[in-house]
């Protein structure tokens, strides 16, 4: 049981700082790049990255498997001192997951729905965008998977402090 204790700590850890990895990206470099291009420009690297974010990798092992694996964490540790580390560390990811559902996955879909930025008003679709509301929310949900993944850091250096205790 102890093996599958670290184990699982320790995917739930690295996916969870993948993911808020992929948002610090999207929050240090992508954005501010794409916010410094003309139009046509933005919306087809947005909406091409957009497309290219969801596939089974990203969203099944490090989106959804993040969550998971945090779960399966929390489960199987139930009796150590690492369990509310861990249990914060689920709540956080999962407030950035609802935050990443309700806010910045509408405003890509509405932006990709527009259509083929050689045939759209390429303005009008990015003002629509709101990328002042996006940026805003991915910096929320950086913080709060970056805090998530700092706590369940934490809870496997308890969890390996107290397996090398009497």
């Amino acid at each position: 049981m102890n093996g599958l204790r670290v184990a699982s700590l320790m995917a739930a850890t690295m996916t969870t700082g993948l993911v808020a990895g992929v948002y610090g990206i999207y929050a240090n470099a992508f954005m501010p790049g794409l916010g410094k291009t003309d139009d046509r420009t933005f919306v087809a690297a947005f909406t091409a990255v957009d497309r290219a974010i969801l596939n089974p990798l990203f969203l099944g092992l490090g989106f959804v498997g993040a969550l998971l694996l945090t779960l399966l964490a929390g489960v199987v540790n139930l009796k150590e001192k690492a369990l509310p580390w861990i249990a914060v560390a689920f709540v956080l990811y999962l407030i950035s997951m609802i935050v990443t559902i309700a806010v910045n996955v509408p405003l890509n879909d509405a932006l990709r729905a527009a259509g083929d930025p050689a045939t759209i008003d390429v303005a009008a679709a990015r003002a629509a965008f709101d990328e002042a509301k996006w940026t805003t929310y991915n910096l929320v949900r950086t913080v709060l998977a970056l805090v998530s993944f700092g706590l369940l850091g934490w809870a496997l250096f308890l969890t390996g402090k107290s397996a090398v205790q009497p």
